[in-house]
């Protein structure tokens, strides 16, 4: 039995009219079928919603205003999960519909609800689909196209694959709608090496995502330990041989070794209230020991936030003033005030200082490299 994750994009839902591409939709439910009968496990992530809601209003282009976004969704979503459920009912499959914020998500209770909301949906043998609540959500808590909610999705499920539905037969060198010489990328184990490669930010007149969100949406994925594949969603069979194991569009194989739930929901749910600078002893001590972070390794400390907030980690390059990379994230013991008064500082003097205070600024059970 595997667990299957299906995201369709605007794109491949609506025409750029807004229509629905009512036969695109009912073959992917026909796969969604074939896939139950099997004895699989599928959830499928939508767009659309607002491409709906564009064409019962008649708009003729995609709203740039938060507010009319807002309304668009809650005009077209209804009307879109209503064409899935009937689509689905017509197949004998009973359907749910589940919509999201990264707000939702960001706090940990609320996502392991989410997970365990899922997890019945699947034990019940219901096909959820899933969507962004684009009636609440802002610029500041948005997915993306859903590109990052199908693989928050597919991590809290627990899911074998991810499958990104698309208007092209997926990754290329280059955007091949620009450059005649681009070629298709079959397969992404390693993704520093997709520095080299022009991975574009263009969309659908009707989308928000891109292919650069596809990508990173495969990074999120595969850190979980889940296979995904970015194929063509408008070519008929394209589908079909993806869940069947064939070749088709670009295959993000697995990571070796895939973080565990709390971290990816650290790493890519729960936003980050500021940042702590750590010096070149710090840093190694935490990429090559698997350390937990001290006082004494950070020297600057940046926003605001409480104790039990998620941060930043970054290594301040050697003779340099700037923050420097990236390297980690964490769940931070202290608060702003007070890791200023004693960053720098050895565990003794933290004490004479803050004697209720705990030895680490980030305990590495917490804390998730990379």
């Amino acid at each position: 039995m595997r667990r299957v994750v299906i995201k369709l994009g605007s794109s491949i839902v609506a025409e750029e009219t807004g229509e629905l591409r009512g036969a695109m939709l009912a073959r992917i439910c026909d796969a969604v079928a074939d896939l139950h009968r099997g004895g699989d496990e599928v959830v499928m992530v939508s767009s659309g919603a607002i491409a709906r809601g564009m064409r019962v209003m008649g708009l003729s282009s995609r709203p740039a205003a938060i507010d009319e976004l807002q309304a668009a969704s809650a005009v077209g979503q209804g009307k879109l999960y209503r064409v899935y459920d009937e689509l689905l009912r017509e197949r004998d499959l009973t359907s749910a519909q589940v919509l999201l914020t990264i707000g939702d998500l960001s706090a940990r209770t609320h996502y392991l609800n989410a997970r365990q909301t899922f997890g019945k949906l699947l034990d019940w043998r219901v096909v959820a689909v899933a969507n962004e609540n684009d009636t609440t959500a802002t610029d500041e808590i948005s997915f993306g196209d859903n590109d990052f909610l199908a693989a928050q999705v597919a991590m809290l499920v627990s899911a074998d694959l991810l499958v990104l539905l698309t208007d092209i037969d997926g990754l290329y060198s280059a955007d091949p709608r620009l450059d005649e010489s681009a070629t298709l990328v079959e397969e992404v184990g390693d993704f520093e090496a997709l520095e080299e490669l022009e991975i574009g930010h263009s969309t659908s007149p009707l989308g928000s995502g891109g292919m650069r969100s596809k990508v990173v949406a495969a990074d999120m994925a595969t850190a979980a330990g889940i296979t995904t594949v970015i194929c063509n969603g408008l070519r008929a069979g394209a589908l079909e041989a993806v869940l069947r194991g064939d070749r088709e569009g670009t295959v993000f194989t697995p990571r070796k070794t895939p973080h565990s739930s709390f971290k990816l929901w650290l790493k890519y749910a729960k936003p980050s209230q500021g940042t702590l600078v750590i010096d070149q002893g710090a840093a190694r001590a935490l990429r090559e020991d698997s350390s937990s972070l001290l006082p004494v390794g950070i020297v600057e400390v940046g926003g605001e936030f409480d104790a039990g907030d998620a941060v930043d980690i970054a290594v301040r390059l050697d003779g340099e003033n700037s923050p420097g990379s990236h390297i980690a994230k964490g769940i931070c013991n202290y608060s702003t005030s007070e890791l200023r008064r004693v960053m720098g500082m050895k565990s003794d003097a933290v004490r004479e200082i803050l004697p209720h205070a705990t030895d680490e600024a980030v305990h590495r059970d917490y804390l998730v490299v990379g």
